[in-house]
């Protein structure tokens, strides 16, 4: 799998064994959401997304490598995504797709090529 993507970038400050867990989640265009899980797994690191009330009852996987910024004062993580990628991105179910290497190349390719 493409390391870029599944790694968090230098100018999202990550520090490692932050818990952002809790943290509300905004996309370039406005909130998404809030983290329901994250990851720190190296070459596969990621946020599991809780989108609440803006699409009822459903999650996303977003790798770390989208993730633009972490502001741990008011607990926000920025993507660098609008939410119509994040809406539009493959259907996530926890349990599930945590492990599943051809459901992780998917999610690998739709974010690596979501500017073409």
């Amino acid at each position: 799998m493409g390391a870029d993507i599944w790694g968090y970038p230098e100018t999202a400050a990550y520090v490692p064994g932050a818990e952002l867990v809790g943290f509300s989640v905004e996309a370039t265009d406005g909130s998404i959401g809030k983290v329901d899980k994250h990851t720190e797994e190296v070459g596969r690191s990621y946020l599991v997304v809780d989108t609440g009330p803006w699409i009822l009852g459903h999650r996303v996987l977003v790798p770390a490598g989208v993730v633009s910024r972490i502001d741990t004062v008011d607990q926000v993580v920025h993507l660098s995504c609008t939410k119509g990628e994040v809406k539009d991105s493959p259907p996530f179910e926890s349990g599930r797709h945590e492990e599943d290497l051809s459901y992780l190349r998917l999610i690998e390719q739709y974010y690596a090529n979501r500017h073409m």
